[in-house]
């Protein structure tokens, strides 16, 4: 097929490349434009996709906005048969959906209709969702309500968000590829319109931990937000980000050291925190940190 291939983050590589793998023309790449990065943040960065798409050779494109007429234009001059989006970022006006011959399809990080929106694999951790998946779903004019093509669920276990994200644009790449190669036999299947829950976009300020909130909830906020944007405390002015931790037995006021090993008491049970970062620092084993920077017994962490 030719296809018009938009997306923007890590999680969209792997679908691009396994595009090409499998013999289908990539005519264009949509990422989002480059934003500043590298040292001091004064160099504009191409975003994964972007980079991708460069080293395989194919033209990528970067407007602000779809919503012009001269890019919705350029859009439906490339004659695609498809479009394939995973994590663009942008919406796509109903020109765009109604441009390429079969539409647009969408790999989306959850089995819907649970957790449209932006964040779905943060919300699935922190919910303590069992499982979680991908969709591939034909894209309509709503946030995530099209039909669904193909699904493929995993556990979520112990997972962080990073390892899931992972997880999950491989997966999501594959069941693309196996999608388009049987199209032909694929019936769209309408959502349910029971169990809609919608993934809204993480705010920095969740990541601060709330050490009243019971052991099970903090730790599956520490994987929620690892790699990004860290779940953390702040100790004498200075952040601390928790980088890993299991569910301990312990009792005490919330938020206050049981030990000098960094366990920490909860609204219920306790945290024992093993890997953990300082502003400014590399990401260490915790029991590293205190030979260096000792947390006795019944310090109270902000």
């Amino acid at each position: 097929m030719r296809i018009i291939f938009m997306g923007t983050p890590d999680f969209a590589v792997p679908a691009l490349r396994a595009l090409v793998e499998a013999g289908h023309e990539v005519v264009a790449a949509y990422s989002q434009p480059p934003r500043p990065g590298g040292r001091r943040g004064k160099e504009l960065t191409p975003s994964p996709v972007h980079k991708a798409a460069e080293a395989l050779g194919i033209e990528v494109r970067h407007p602000v906005s779809l919503k012009g007429a001269d890019e919705q234009t350029a859009f439906a001059a490339l004659e695609a048969d498809i479009a394939v989006v995973a994590a663009y970022g942008l919406i796509l006006p109903q020109a765009v959906l109604d441009a390429p011959r079969l539409g647009c399809l969408n790999i989306h990080a959850s089995i819907l209709p649970r957790w449209r929106g932006a964040a779905p694999i943060q919300r699935a951790i922190l919910a303590g969702d069992p499982t979680t998946g991908v969709t591939i779903m034909q894209m309509e004019a709503g946030l995530d309500t099209g039909p669904m093509l193909a699904t493929l669920r995993t556990v979520i276990e112990d997972k962080t968000a990073g390892a899931l994200t992972e997880e999950l644009a491989d997966k999501g790449a594959q069941l693309m590829v196996g999608t388009l190669r049987d199209l032909a036999v694929h019936r769209a299947v309408t959502q349910p319109e029971d169990g809609v829950t919608y993934a809204k976009k993480i705010d920095k300020a969740e990541a601060r931990i709330d050490w009243s909130a019971s052991a099970e909830q903090i730790e599956r906020q520490v994987r929620a937000f690892a790699p990004v944007p860290g779940a953390f405390f702040e100790l004498d002015g200075e952040r601390y980000k928790v980088r890993a931790a299991k569910i301990a037995q312990g009792s005490g006021e919330p938020g206050t050291t049981l030990d000098d090993a960094l366990t920490v008491a909860c609204g219920t049970d306790a945290l024992a925190i093993t890997r953990i970062q300082r502003a400014g620092k590399p990401e260490m084993a915790t029991a590293d940190l205190l030979r260096g920077r000792a947390i006795p017994v019944g310090t109270e962490l902000g």
